[in-house]
């Protein structure tokens, strides 16, 4: 029997995809949410339900409950499937001890067969494959199911020698805490969704995100666009859907960052690489490289830098410094 002690071996945990993909669900349920009227965060996402010490990871809160949590307390990321009982039974046990441990550290669970991206976000090759998460890294790992008796030890080997390490519980943690301990349960009684008034496009455009069809969720976008041609938060969805497309890392056999810097004639190279430092969360280094791509060509080339550069501006608010700062250099280096 695997004993869960191992270093991690699955692979690099690559939050970029998976964040680019949460953006464009999310420009479309801030859409759907503004149709039917319903009420919403200051970020344009819906309100969040509540924590709890085991939830259901999403492409939504993926980075908020699991990533940044890990820097305030341990994260144990569980990815399964239904399919297998040695999955089930795992996941049962990991909610069990969650729920006794008191937000001392949280349990996500990963369903592969819902959210393959996320399972492949962690280099997933067997399931159930259950992580530890802290700081944001991924820092152990086990393979298979495990009983109760082995499960004990090695969380609260994780408790005591790697909580302390970390920034400890924040409020929204410690309210959530304070909540649990005295009978709240997150999503207890929550008011079902107002259907009936939010456009039907957007559905199918996150049920194409999901399933990984781009081509179908950007149709749906441009179906949109095409009755609403003003319609911003639609035409980022659409946007940043057509960038995933684009960096489709199941087509790609080489880093295009790394790529690119080694061929910096190559046009398209500096595209796919500017498409990846979005993805990635540096989008001043994507804008950077297209403009400086622009100062070394003419003609067609430098339209087609320049159209991608505004283009990628398009998927920020226009008063993002970055993007102001961006416009700056484009502009001395178109005149």
């Amino acid at each position: 029997m695997t004993k869960p002690n191992a270093p991690y071996v699955a692979g690099a945990l690559d939050l970029g995809e998976v964040k680019a993909r949460a953006e464009a669900r999310a420009q479309a349920e801030k859409a759907a949410q503004g149709a039917a009227g319903g009420a919403m965060g200051a970020n344009g996402a819906p309100q969040d339900a509540g924590l709890a010490p085991f939830f259901e990871v999403t492409d939504e809160n993926f980075e908020t409950h699991l990533v940044r949590r890990s820097a305030e307390v341990p994260v144990i990321a569980m990815v399964g499937t239904s399919r297998s009982d040695m999955s089930e039974k795992l996941k049962a046990t990991l909610k069990e001890l969650a729920e006794e441990g008191s937000f001392s550290f949280i349990v996500g669970y990963i369903d592969a067969d819902a959210r393959p991206q996320i399972a492949q976000a962690f280099g997933v090759k067997n399931l159930p494959t259950t992580i530890a998460v802290a700081g944001g890294q991924p820092i152990t790992n086990f393979e298979g199911g495990q009983p109760r008796e082995a499960l004990e030890p090695w969380v609260e080997a994780l408790v005591s020698n790697i909580a302390p390490q970390l920034n400890g519980p924040g409020p929204e943690l410690q309210a959530a805490k304070a909540a649990w301990e005295a009978g709240e349960r997150p999503g207890a009684a929550q008011a079902g969704p107002q259907e009936g008034l939010a456009d039907p496009r957007l559905g199918v455009a996150e049920e194409a995100l999901n399933a990984g069809d781009f081509d179908a969720a950007i149709a749906a976008y441009e179906e949109i666009l095409a009755a609403e041609p003003g319609n911003k938060e639609i035409k980022q969805a659409r946007d940043t859907t057509m960038l995933l497309k684009r960096l489709n890392p199941a087509e790609r056999a080489e880093d295009p960052i790394a790529l690119a810097d080694s061929n910096p004639d190559d046009v398209q190279a500096q595209l796919d690489a500017a498409d990846a430092e979005v993805v990635a969360g540096a989008p001043d280094k994507a804008f950077d490289r297209l403009i400086e791509a622009m100062k070394r060509t003419a003609g067609d080339d430098k339209t087609v830098l320049r159209e991608r550069v505004l283009e990628l501006f398009g998927l920020f608010e226009a008063g993002d410094p970055r993007v102001l700062a961006a416009r700056t250099k484009l502009a001395s280096a178109l005149y």
